[in-house]
């Protein structure tokens, strides 16, 4: 292959990757940075320096008018890592479990991809104030993109997480991608059954290479609320835009609400459990399940043929009968508003609960409770034989019909399983302080 304008810029130049250089434009303008590796997918143009404030920037090699090398490139000494540093007395113990996402992950400079980091001792490594918080023992179990997660990785997890606490581990962090991390979050506040001490997973809105990048503070606050007394499953993400204090939210009740916020998780038809500052644990409630003794059991029976079905003007019940054909045995409908599907739709729902298959209603609006009783329609669902999900969150409820169908194929005792609070996933009554705003 030709040697592109970057590549024989670099050869004149003597310039190595890691080079601390002084670039001076013909317009005047001059940089400092480091020497970053030119992108393999790019024209090969502009050079890639690093600045000082950690931001990447791309000089056309045509406006550089000189170059000047100040530091040459120091090899950077391999580092081992221990599996299980030295342990320190009065600290508890912390299993940090990394299965991939933007909190473990790197940046390939020679495509400008985002990939997850190769192990969860990187992850570790990359925050060292943990290790004064908590006897760290980090374990690698997947390295997935979380748009790549499956129920049978939640399987896996809700294992490693049981063999790491009744093996006498005070708490477990979860490293994993925000995509998809309250559906595992929900996942395992089902099946992890008498659970006696915190879990919490954690996630990163942003690669640890921006000066942005919100993945050391989510982690540190992560192992302190594993040292908390709060027995459940735990979402712990940025409270704010700033770097103030995180949220503990419950598993059951946290979804992610825009695509790049630090902030982005917040606690749906509810609040969540906690703030951590950096000194500090400041509790939002108290009707938290606490720590105890015993062993955690994993219930692990779940479904697969489940679905999401969301409702829009103009859908056809033709996609439930699809479902019902291809041997569905449960449906989680998106309703509009209070629950509601078209009026034509309803025979289709008919249908599938005539043929055994468990139809649960939640609303796209998240906020708010499901109400079938108001309107004709709503009314008209509930005698089909569907099933009101509360303040249930589509997700979650998409989990916890998972796991109901997992233990039942009887109507009725599915009806019963999905309308009794396991995890918190039912708000008691409808709260009007938690509305987003």
């Amino acid at each position: 292959m030709e040697d592109r304008k970057i590549d024989l810029f670099m050869k004149k130049n003597s310039l190595n990757v890691g080079d601390l250089v002084r670039v001076a434009e013909a317009d005047g303008s001059t940089y400092e940075g480091r020497v970053m590796p030119p992108y393999e997918l790019s024209p090969g143009e502009t050079l890639t320096i690093k600045l000082d404030n950690g931001y990447n920037i791309g000089i056309l090699i045509d406006a550089i008018e000189s170059i000047e090398v100040i530091e040459k490139a120091r090899e950077v000494p391999k580092m081992e890592f221990q599996e299980v540093l030295p342990r320190k007395d009065g600290l508890p113990s912390v299993t940090i479990l990394g299965t991939g996402g933007t909190i473990a992950s790197r940046i390939d400079y020679k495509t400008g991809a985002v990939h997850p980091a190769f192990t969860a001792e990187e992850l570790a490594k990359a925050v060292p104030e943990i290790f004064e918080m908590a006897n760290v023992t980090p374990k690698l179990i997947m390295n997935i993109l979380s748009e790549d997660m499956k129920p049978e990785y939640w399987k896996r997890i809700a294992h490693e997480v049981a063999k790491a606490l009744n093996s006498g581990e005070d708490g477990v962090v979860i490293a994993h991608g925000t995509d998809t991390l309250g559906y595992t979050a929900a996942a395992l506040s089902f099946m992890l059954r008498n659970l006696t001490k915190p879990v919490v997973l954690v996630g990163a809105q942003r690669s640890s290479d921006r000066p942005s990048s919100d993945s050391a503070m989510n982690l540190t606050c992560a192992v302190k609320m594993t040292t908390s007394d709060v027995a459940e499953v735990m979402v712990v993400m940025h409270g704010e835009t700033s770097d103030t204090y995180c949220l503990a939210h419950r598993g059951t009740k946290v979804r992610k609400m825009h695509t790049s916020r630090r902030d982005a998780f917040r606690s749906i038809n509810d609040i969540p459990i906690a703030k951590i500052w950096k000194d500090k644990i400041e509790y939002l409630r108290d009707d938290y399940m606490r720590r105890s003794e015993g062993d955690v059991e994993v219930d692990d029976r779940m479904e697969e043929k489940v679905a999401i079905l969301k409702v829009y003007p103009g859908v056809s019940g033709e996609i439930l009968d699809f479902l019902i054909d291809r041997g569905y045995r449960g449906v989680v409908i998106e309703g509009t508003g209070l629950g509601h599907v078209p009026q034509d739709f309803i025979p289709h729902v008919e249908r599938a609960v005539q043929e055994g298959v468990t139809v649960c209603v939640t609303s796209q609006c998240l906020y708010g409770r499901v109400n079938l009783n108001v309107y004709s329609n709503g009314r008209k669902l509930l005698k089909a034989g569907a099933i009101p999900c509360e303040d249930m969150l589509p997700e979650t409820a998409y989990v916890k019909l998972m796991w109901v169908l997992g233990h039942t194929s009887d109507l009725d005792e599915a009806r019963k399983m999905m309308l009794a609070n396991y995890a918190g996933e039912i708000t008691p009554y409808t709260r009007f302080d938690t509305f987003l705003r």
